[in-house]
């Protein structure tokens, strides 16, 4: 029995992803911008619309054509093929369930193996380096205070860029002990303790703008949340001047992420335990935390430091929308 395309994914976001597996928004975004690439390349192949795509059409080879065609013409990483495929895992295992003739395609993509990937460098920041990002703030402009706590709740907390652009009021305990509740992978929460000094400028920004506990802590101009691209800009614009390079000798771009790397090394510099920073970074496996003790080589040869902030730092049921291509692309670019 054929069933349309468009059932089958309002199924699929709707029930079994939100209700039954109870993902996070981000997580669904993911799932339907790959779900998003497959349709168009399967549409382009099969010679048909989107909208008159079936099951029969969602085969086993154009799975393998897909991920071909992500490495070779997209020139995607290695990662992002094996992320694009790990969506597909779950989507045919959601078909296998809807419909049984799909079995025989769901096992066949389920045994499409990840691609090993050689591990990536990781990056952090020296303390030095840290220093000189907090003393060339600009003082004159009106976003120093919100970027100053932004830059330094990112180095204290290791928060991935995500947690900080979801981060509410509510989250935030500012009374000794300060602490920020942190809402991770997962859909699981964790607390980091927070500096004197974090505090402190945590403190004097929401003097500046609304501290209801259901509002953004970090806003843009347009007093709305930022973004993961708000908060990217703003580490690339008060870090370009550092040129750091990669092992490779080409620049390194700085990125919340290598916020994150640099707590973790900071704090393995100053002697906390691994496990103490698996539950500081939220790491679901402690192999993800081992990768920074692999980094002693670089620790043996220099002397302890104390992970502490900056001594530079001063005071401071619904109608179905799947009746035409555009529609069906539109409802997927609004979950």
């Amino acid at each position: 029995m054929k069933i349309k395309l468009g059932q089958l994914l309002y199924s699929f976001f709707e029930d079994y992803l939100k209700v039954q597996k109870g993902l996070q928004s981000t997580s669904i975004k993911s799932y339907r911008d790959t779900l998003r690439l497959f349709l168009q390349f399967v549409s382009s192949k099969a010679h048909h619309k989107i909208t008159r795509l079936t099951s029969p059409d969602l085969s086993y080879k154009y799975v393998l054509d897909f991920l071909k065609f992500l490495e070779k013409e997209r020139g995607n990483h290695i990662h992002t093929r094996n992320q694009r495929l790990a969506a597909l895992h779950t989507f045919y295992i959601f078909l296998a369930n809807k419909m049984p003739e799909m079995l025989l395609d769901a096992e066949q993509v389920a045994a499409i193996p990840k691609k090993r990937v050689s591990p990536s460098e990781t990056y952090f920041l020296e303390q030095d380096e840290i220093n000189q990002i907090f003393t060339n703030l600009p003082a004159d402009s009106c976003f120093t205070l919100r970027d100053k706590t932004l830059l330094l709740f990112l180095y204290n907390t290791g928060a991935r860029v995500q947690e900080v652009a979801e981060l509410r009021v509510s989250n935030l305990v500012l009374k000794s002990p300060a602490k920020v509740h942190l809402h991770g992978k997962g859909n699981k929460w964790r607390v980091c303790p927070l500096w004197k000094q974090t505090t402190l400028l945590l403190n004097q920004l929401l003097e500046t703008q609304s501290n209801s506990i259901d509002h953004p802590v970090f806003i843009s101009s347009n007093g709305k949340a930022l973004t993961r691209f708000g908060i990217y800009k703003i580490v690339k614009r008060h870090t370009e001047f550092l040129h750091k390079k990669r092992n490779d000798g080409s620049a390194l771009k700085i990125s919340p992420h290598t916020f994150r790397h640099t707590t973790a090394v900071h704090l393995l510099e100053s002697g906390v335990e691994i496990n103490v920073i698996r539950g500081w970074l939220g790491h679901v496996s402690l192999d993800t935390t081992n990768r920074y003790a692999e980094i002693n080589i670089h620790m043996k040869e220099k002397a302890a430091r104390v992970c502490s902030a900056p001594t530079t730092l001063g005071e401071c049921h619904q109608k179905p929308v799947w009746h035409e291509d555009a529609s069906l692309l539109n409802w997927l670019e609004s979950l």
